[in-house]
C-alpha cells in the first residue's frame, strides 16, 4: 500500500493554530501530547480542527514531529 500525502494538507496542519482554550494562538504541532490524547478519549470537535488533531495525534504518537517542523522552516506560511 503506497501513501500520498496531500502536500497542501501538510503545509496547513503545519501552521495551524490552536483556535480556542488554553493552548489558543499554539502552533498544533506544539500542544502537549496529553493534550490531544484528552480528546482523542473526549472526541474531537467537528470539522476540520478534529481532523487536524486527529492527525496531530498520529503524527505524534509516532514520533514524525520532525516532519511538520521541516514544513513549517521549508513552506512559510
Amino acid at each position: 500500500m503506497e501513501i500520498h500525502p496531500d502536500k497542501q494538507k501538510l503545509i496547513e496542519l503545519a501552521h495551524y493554530r490552536m483556535p480556542f482554550g488554553k493552548y489558543k494562538g499554539k502552533y498544533l504541532i506544539d500542544l502537549p501530547e496529553s493534550y490531544l490524547i484528552w480528546f482523542q478519549q473526549k472526541g474531537f470537535p467537528d470539522g476540520k480542527l478534529g481532523d487536524l488533531l486527529q492527525s496531530m495525534v498520529e503524527i505524534k504518537t509516532n514520533g514524525l514531529e520532525s516532519i511538520i517542523r521541516k514544513i513549517q522552516k521549508h513552506f512559510p506560511k
